[in-house]
């Protein structure tokens, strides 16, 4: 059995735009109500959520049937938590508060086998369908996505040198924690955040990076595509909930109102 191509991780290399979605329900069962739906790519997050492992697994298997690629945010730039969502099959890894360079090379470390990294073997993985994907080891650096998170001013200042690093896939702006950072805490689309975003972002695009983010904000999020941007998550799934639950009411109370 060969390994299968990932295809988030070609669409990057082609410069294809992937549109994604946030998952943070921790729920197998609400992945596979957003699975069909049909985005290029989510996010399931462990660090702003409650997921285990157990849960992680869950929606990995929600999303296998479908194109959909699965992004796993890791808590932290843990290379024991990275070996675990690798062998559970994970087919990227995003990594948060990414500040230097050095913290970029452990990242990268944490995802690949000796000599080139620090990743614990096994043979008898989900990964690797149980050691029937004969070609694993030898493909997986190559179609395993490494996303590292810059989310401080002080990152912005290395970002080039942080996305020059051998192995990263693509650089990600967190515009919550950056807009916090400059002393405008929640909020996130401020223009005077995505000034000072924009410019690094450009910088990196012009370099050929592949770059992303997430903003609850269809039209800022379609700019941004427009602009260069390569993969952003347009909301997500509990925002969806929030939205939706609030509308029916609200359209429930007015047809009362109405009478």
């Amino acid at each position: 059995m060969k390994y299968k191509d990932n295809r988030f991780t070609h669409a990057l290399r082609n410069k294809d735009k992937q549109v994604g979605l946030w998952i943070t329900l921790c729920s197998n069962f609400a992945a596979e109500v957003v699975a069909p739906a049909g985005y290029d790519w989510v996010l399931l997050d462990m660090e702003h959520s409650h997921n285990d492992y157990a849960s992680i697994l869950g929606q990995l298997q929600a999303f296998a049937a479908y194109e959909t690629v699965p992004i796993v945010r890791v808590e932290w730039n843990d290379a024991v938590a990275v070996k675990r969502l690798l062998d559970l099959g994970a087919p990227g890894i995003l990594f948060p508060m990414i500040q230097t360079v050095e913290e970029a090379r452990a990242a990268v470390a944490a995802t690949r086998y000796p000599p080139k990294g620090i990743r614990g073997v096994s043979a008898s993985t989900r990964a690797t369908k149980f050691g029937r994907v004969t070609d694993y080891a030898s493909r997986v650096e190559e179609e395993t996505a490494v996303l590292l998170q810059i989310e401080t001013k002080a990152a912005l200042e290395q970002a080039e040198d942080i996305a020059a690093v051998d192995g990263v896939t693509g650089v990600f702006f967190g515009p919550g924690d950056i807009a916090a950072d400059l002393g405008m805490l929640g909020q996130p689309t401020s223009q005077a955040v995505w000034d000072v975003i924009r410019p690094v972002a450009r910088r990196l695009i012009e370099k050929g990076v592949s770059v992303g983010t997430l903003v609850s904000d269809v039209e800022l999020a379609a700019q941004l595509l427009d602009e260069g941007f390569s993969f952003v998550a347009c909301g997500t799934d509990t925002g969806l909930l929030v939205r939706g639950s609030d509308a029916l009411l609200a359209d429930l109370r007015k047809q009362l109102g109405a009478k």
